[in-house]
């Protein structure tokens, strides 16, 4: 069985990453990019659907592990009775092949170590043909192509190479993993410590370029890092997981394909990349998002794949089982064809947002938003999926209502403040209009708060953003009540759910419940910041900063009666919610952020 899912840490070259546990097991690895077929995936079943564990021949957890300083290189080392070793876990950054480097290093005594791999290509289901020549390894089936270089003699029965070694301090023993289309050469390998060297480098020269002065340091430091590891380097899409199919509920069905770019993530991803100086970063996510979203309007999607693509179709992999029996296992992802209103308005306000930083401009923006107004002016009334991809009915909900009244509202900024071209004069009657609609249909009087959609009993975790859009003003007392509702009603043992998935008769039309969502969590720290409870907001953020795993991971979702990470990991919003709340409450936001979280009044009293 998979360890649990805080038990992993991540490594990764810009292209796809690898998750490796406390027992120094790679259970997860997409080659030759994130999207494509695991060749290791007993995240999803067991060591038969590819793993491969390096570590001391009795197999425990280890003592400790970290990443080497503010880089990507995991190091995980055992304390025995027979000594002390380390391992060292890399991907260096791509140039060529995908290059998985392992380093056994011996810190005091001898210990016993054993490797046992077993590559299966076709997410668990293909396992290759291997070809040992001394210490090293091939294996091929179909399009795929892997060489396993390694400094002891390897041993290979029923698809299983494996070794057992010994190595005593100050020794090095490497393994270097290094994958290929079938149909190419085999690649020369590199030289382990090289590559170790390499990629130290690498993060410690990127990480250079970080502008943050705020306060939680370390752990804005590592979201970032963990941001850029999940960006597809070849084209600036950030994929919000690494994952697939991790369940928001232990056994049941819930279980989802994060390995692509969602277009909602555009505004906050730009927000903690603008505003930690990563102009590059920021730049590459702009212009992937005009890419994908060129093209009919009518047929923007929520989420795109890694190189831009729109067919997403989704299936299951019936041959594994899921993490702890959550099936189905999905591949692609059929939410991909909803229609969620307010990516229009994501959308309007990244590229609003990326103008107002003064991001290098380019010629094709306004034609494309100019296109994408006019399909939201003839279909912002309609009703929607919603932003939490449900598979129930459509509903006005109240959230993708707000995000076209941002649309509108970014694209009365653009004339003004910018000097583009464009029929203000509709768009602001426009925009007045759907904040009318809003305030009139998506509020409750008798309970003083916006509802989930128009007529609803339920709440959203969504309406803690009407206020940083613009929506209304912090101090404005239908914002207080909302957030205070959403507070009382949505959290379970200090953080915050989605939405109530009884609420309204079930809205999102599937069985079973799930966890607490971490980026809603952090967006009520905003929230709380916002209207003036900043001690509160301060304590919430602390919380939040202790269920990261021993890494500084945080996954999509926890569960709030016992802690464990639930969902896709590493999750990419909820890394993103941490620095951006963490560069509210430090007060470090630009002055010209949209999405600013500025409070109400300084303190209160009442704490």
């Amino acid at each position: 069985m998979a360890s649990r899912i805080e038990d992993y840490g991540m490594i990764g070259d810009l292209h796809t990453a690898a998750l490796v546990d406390a027992h120094g097991s790679i259970d997860w690895l997409c080659l030759p990019r994130f999207d494509s077929p695991a060749c290791f995936a007993a995240l999803l079943g067991d060591e038969e659907n590819g793993s491969w564990r390096l570590g001391p021949a009795t197999g425990e957890r280890c003592t400790r592990r970290r990443y080497r300083g503010d880089t990507l290189i995991l190091e995980t080392e055992w304390d025995t009775p027979d000594g002390s070793v380390r391992v060292s876990d890399a991907m260096p950054p791509r140039d060529g092949a995908a290059d998985l480097v392992r380093v056994v290093e011996g810190l005091t005594g001898s210990v016993p170590m054993r490797t046992v791999m077993r590559l299966r290509f076709g997410y668990g289901r293909v396992e290759p043909w291997l070809r040992r020549r001394g210490t090293d390894l091939a294996a091929i089936a179909g399009p795929d192509a892997a060489w396993l270089d390694a400094d002891v003699p390897l041993a290979v029965q029923d698809g299983t190479a494996s070794a057992d070694f010994t190595v005593a301090a100050g020794e090095r023993v490497a393994f270097t993993l290094i994958h290929e289309l079938s149909h190419l050469d085999r690649p020369r390998p590199p030289d382990p410590q090289r590559a170790l060297a390499h990629t130290e480098a690498f993060w410690n020269d990127w990480i250079g370029g970080l502008r943050y002065e705020g306060e939680w340091d370390e752990a804005v430091r590592r979201s970032l890092i963990t941001l850029k590891a999940l960006a597809y380097e070849p084209t600036g899409g950030i994929a919000a997981a690494a994952t697939t199919s991790l369940p928001e509920d232990l056994g049941g069905v819930r279980n989802w394909d994060y390995r692509f770019c969602w277009l909602r993530d555009a505004a906050f991803v730009l927000q903690s990349l603008l505003g930690t100086g990563f102009m590059d970063e920021a730049a590459a996510w702009r212009q992937w998002l005009l890419r994908a979203a060129a093209g009919d309007p009518a047929e923007l999607q929520i989420m795109y794949g890694l190189d831009g693509r729109h067919w997403l179709p989704e299936h299951d992999l019936h041959w594994l089982p899921g993490y702890e029996g959550s099936a189905p296992v999905r591949v692609g992802n059929a939410a991909s064809g909803q229609f969620q209103l307010d990516v229009w308005g994501e959308t309007l306000d990244a590229l609003h947002l990326a103008r107002a930083a003064e991001v290098e401009p380019d010629e094709s923006a306004w034609d494309l938003q100019l296109a994408l107004l006019r399909f939201l002016e003839r279909h912002w009334a309609d009703p929607d999926d919603g932003l939490w991809e449900i598979r129930g009915a459509r509903r006005h909900f109240v959230h993708s209502k707000v995000m076209a009244w941002a649309a509108f509202d970014r694209a009365v900024q653009a004339v003004e403040r910018f000097g583009l071209s464009g029929p203000v004069e509709r768009w602001r009657e426009l925009r007045d209009r759907v904040h009318a609609e809003v305030c009139e249909r998506g509020f409750d009087a008798d309970r003083g708060t916006f509802t989930q959609f128009y007529g609803s009993k339920g709440l959203d975790a969504a309406l803690l953003l009407l206020p940083q859009v613009g929506f209304l003003p912090w101090d404005d007392p239908r914002v207080v009540g909302t957030v205070e509702a959403v507070q009382e009603e949505l959290t379970r043992d200090g953080f915050l759910l989605r939405y109530d998935v009884t609420a309204d008769g079930g809205v999102d039309g599937l069985p079973g419940d799930e966890g607490v969502f971490v980026a809603c969590t952090f967006w009520l720290v905003d929230a709380l910041q916002g209207i003036g409870r900043g001690r509160e907001a301060r304590e919430l953020f602390e919380r939040l900063l202790g269920v990261r795993n021993d890494l500084g991971l945080l996954s999509e979702e926890l569960d709030p009666a016992t802690g464990r990470h639930l969902g896709n990991t590493p999750q990419a919003y909820s890394h993103v919610g941490l620095v951006n709340a963490a560069r509210h409450l430090s007060g470090a936001h630009p002055a010209e952020e949209p999405h600013a979280v500025r409070p109400a009044r300084e303190t209160d009293e009442r704490e």
